[in-house]
């Protein structure tokens, strides 16, 4: 009341000033994002004239509003949001400055693709300024120079295509920008070395056909060998040549560090001294063991893997606790098997030395059992928690897993749960994985809760995640016809950041004759994780109906609003993309396999719903901030 009273003693002609200045600031904000623009699309085009009259592009018209072509804009019709200006033959020079120098575009502007015109010239260092862009494709131009290192401060990138150009000079660090998914930069001049991205997040990375030199990053040996080729002085993996020592010495180096005969036999003297008495020590140690562990009555366990490898198959073990009996890994396995087969372990640190006898040693914990296999926790040496998985019932030869095993551990993605070692014997085979101590999607949704709020924007980000994942791996193994073939919310863990791992990844058996089909199950799958994150309900209800059949009941009666989940709706999740998702959803849950969407087209449909709701937020935020 009191603010009323004193806004009723300030004069009319005050606010009246107060409200023309305030049109006067927009409509200038305005005027200049048209100008910067008109000016951008003339250096763009190498025009000395307007362009015509159907394109837009003109201070007499808007962008938004009237649709300038190439022009994308939020969904209320105010800010540019993206510039596509694809395949137009564009001849003229990239003006970084028109754009980017611009506050209110620079700070609107998330997409510039220019891809595939005859574009020239250097790019200005001014692009760094356009910070919220989170897509830049200029590939198939003409540009020239060196990228500049302002690009390292585009931290919202996600997408990067410089490909099919004539740049040259070293990639500058583009370590902060920790979100960058793909990045291509092949069919260009490119020399130095490859520099550090943050790998793990990348799933698509292509330099070939440059000028690079020396060793490839660690990080990046998990893309193909085509992302490299081209580079004929780039070494080591995952390219055939192998990379020299760090340091070589001359023969007369290695000469004048030669050592004499006398010191030879005193060398000799003292190792053979010193491998006597840690031959003593050993066989000491060894006795002491030996002992310790035959008086160990070992209570305190919750469940063994037997001790002793000299049977003939793996045993039943009782729980020491109130639980009740419990098989642990039994199945059959000879004797010979046992001693003579060993644990393959892949490229993982977690498990340097670990041996098939160690996980029969460790102690193991069942988590879960189903008509695939079943899965253990086992806790190894130095309290390392591996999870490992026990397959039943595949018909695979022992060299086709072992191959099938080597093959996934060459596609690697952030978002797929990679293993890191496995077993296999004539009847036995071992999947070990590094264990997820935050669980299930499938526990998060229905179970135990973690603490953590499961809103709408992560779930969201997790149903993004999964289908980039699911691209990533049906194209890298499109040719093989692997597929995922079991893909459910039990599948999908929570890593400690609980960002979503998809586990378990081809340990199906695929028919050959049938790909296509196999592809369309993750579909469907895929579809049905959707369907519980938006309903908040488990796959098979109590009263035995699936999930899917009970959406399309409820869509059917045209109750759509009763399908989502009510926690989501007290938080005030936008209507609009929960439907937008609903029905990305039935579309994957189609029962025709044929009329399923590929996953290329739902992880585009989510993206763009992702998109949609990481700007609503922004736009959020900034509104809040002004009323403050």
């Amino acid at each position: 009341m009191l603010l009323l009273s004193k806004m009723n003693r300030i004069p009319t002609w005050v606010l009246l000033i107060s409200f023309y200045l305030l049109l006067q600031t927009t409509k200038s904000e305005t005027e200049e994002v048209k100008s910067s623009l008109i000016k951008f699309f003339g250096k763009l085009s190498n025009m000395n004239s307007p362009p015509e009259p159907a394109w837009g592009w003109n201070l007499s018209s808007d962008p938004c509003r009237d649709q300038w072509m190439g022009i994308g804009c939020d969904i209320g019709n105010v800010t540019v949001k993206k510039i596509t200006l694809d395949s137009f033959n564009f001849s003229g020079t990239l003006d970084a400055n028109a754009l980017c120098d611009v506050q209110s575009l620079a700070l609107s502007l998330t997409s510039l693709s220019i891809s595939d015109n005859k574009i020239f010239g250097e790019i200005l260092d001014a692009i760094g300024n356009c910070r919220q862009l989170t897509h830049l494709y200029i590939s198939g131009n003409q540009f020239s120079g060196s990228l500049p290192s302002s690009v390292s401060r585009l931290v919202n990138l996600k997408k990067l295509d410089l490909s099919n150009n004539n740049l040259a000079g070293d990639l500058p660090d583009l370590t902060g920008i920790s979100g960058l998914t793909e990045f291509s930069a092949q069919k260009n001049h490119f020399t130095g070395a490859i520099p550090d991205f943050e790998f793990s997040n990348l799933f698509q990375f292509n330099v070939s056909f440059n000028n690079f030199s020396g060793p490839i990053p660690s990080g990046a040996s998990r893309f193909p060998v085509s992302s490299f080729t081209g580079n004929t002085e780039l070494c080591g993996d995952p390219l055939p040549e192998k990379c020299p020592p760090l340091h070589t010495e001359s023969e007369e180096t290695k000469k004048s560090k030669g050592v004499s005969s006398v010191q030879v036999l005193m060398f000799s003297g003292y190792f053979l001294i010193g491998l006597v008495i840690v031959l003593l020590i050993l066989f000491r140690v060894c006795r002491k063991k030996k002992t310790e562990g035959e008086n160990d009555d070992s209570d305190y366990k919750v469940a063994s893997f037997d001790d002793s490898i000299n049977k003939s198959s793996f045993t039943t073990i009782e729980y020491k606790t109130d639980l009740s009996k419990s098989e642990i890994l039994a199945a059959s396995a000879d004797q010979s098997a046992l001693m003579s087969s060993s644990l393959i372990v892949l490229t993982s640190p977690v498990v340097n030395g670990l041996r098939f006898e160690d996980l029969l040693k460790a102690p193991a914990e069942l988590l879960g059992r189903g008509k695939h296999g079943s899965v253990y926790k086992v806790i190894c040496e130095e309290e390392v928690a591996l999870a490992v998985k026990r397959i039943k019932n595949w018909g695979i030869s022992s060299d086709d897993f072992k191959t099938r095993m080597r093959r996934l551990d060459q596609v690697k993605h952030p978002n797929v749960l990679p293993a890191v070692a496995f077993y296999c014997s004539r009847q036995e085979k071992l999947l070990v994985y590094e264990y997820q101590q935050n669980g299930s999607l499938l526990r998060l949704l229905h179970g135990t809760k973690l603490g953590q709020p499961f809103d709408w924007s992560s779930r969201l980000g997790i149903a993004a995640s999964i289908a980039e994942a699911l691209t990533f791996m049906h194209h890298e193994l499109s040719e093989e016809g692997i597929a995922h073939g079991n893909l459910k919310s039990s599948n999908i863990l929570l890593n400690k950041n609980m960002e979503p791992y998809v586990s378990e990844y081809g340990l199906m058996e695929m028919d050959t004759a049938q790909n296509e089909s196999s592809f369309k199950a993750d579909i469907y799958g895929f579809g049905v994780i959707l369907l519980e994150l938006l309903t908040g309900k488990l796959q098979v209800q109590n009263n035995g109906m699936d999930v899917a059949k009970w959406v399309l009941s409820v869509v059917h009666e045209e109750w759509t609003g009763e399908v989502f989940d009510k926690t989501l709706i007290q938080e005030g999740a936008s209507e609009e993309r929960l439907v937008n998702l609903l029905q990305v959803a039935i579309k994957c849950i189609n029962r025709a396999p044929e009329t399923r969407p590929s996953i290329n087209q739902v992880a585009l449909m989510l993206s763009t719903i992702r998109d949609d709701e990481e700007r609503s937020i922004v736009s959020e935020v900034s509104r809040a901030g002004t009323n403050m």
